[in-house]
């Protein structure tokens, strides 16, 4: 392989990881906005978010599988930057597919999640199903839309939604 083509996918890749980077925090963040500071970009800190009441206990939880997702797509990136197309279709059938879906739901009390944030977690594990499908044709020109599609699955459900701890 060139030296030309392996610099533009190590450039994608960390393209891609540091925007992710940024959708996701401004999606896990909740920092409370002083009166000296500039206002926030609403499309990103949106305080329209419908908010998800968990215990704190819960909400701890929630967060921990929030940053294993993050953890998970930057060592995918990772995997597809080094060419190790096995280990990133693994990690992202088994951490971000149906499987876990189906553990995090068996964890979680689903009657504090409305069904459109579980319409939107199925969005993201499907994307993810069909990424983990696509990795091992080792064409990054169809490996890259199909994980822009998972990121822009994650990122609409931190849009759309944010956690909000009860007492």
């Amino acid at each position: 392989m060139s030296r030309l083509y392996r610099g533009r996918q190590i450039l994608l890749g960390r393209v891609a990881l540091g925007v992710l980077c940024i959708a996701l925090s401004a999606g896990c963040s909740e920092a409370e906005r002083r009166h000296d500071e500039q206002p926030s970009i609403p499309y990103l800190t949106s305080e329209s978010r419908h908010p998800i009441p968990l215990s704190p206990s819960a909400g701890k939880e929630h967060r921990a599988v929030m940053l294993q997702h993050l953890e998970t797509i930057q060592v995918i990136v990772n995997a597809l930057v080094d060419e190790d197309y096995e280990l990133a279709r693994g990690l992202t059938e088994l951490h971000l597919g149906f499987f876990i879906h189906r553990l995090a739901k068996a964890s979680q009390p689903s009657e504090n999640f409305p069904p459109a944030y579980h319409d939107l977690a199925m969005a993201h594990n499907a994307a993810a199903e069909e990424l983990a499908r696509i990795i091992p044709t080792r064409d990054m020109k169809q490996i890259l839309p199909k994980f822009n599609s998972m990121l822009k699955a994650c990122v609409a459900c931190h849009l759309e939604f944010k956690v909000r701890e009860q007492s």
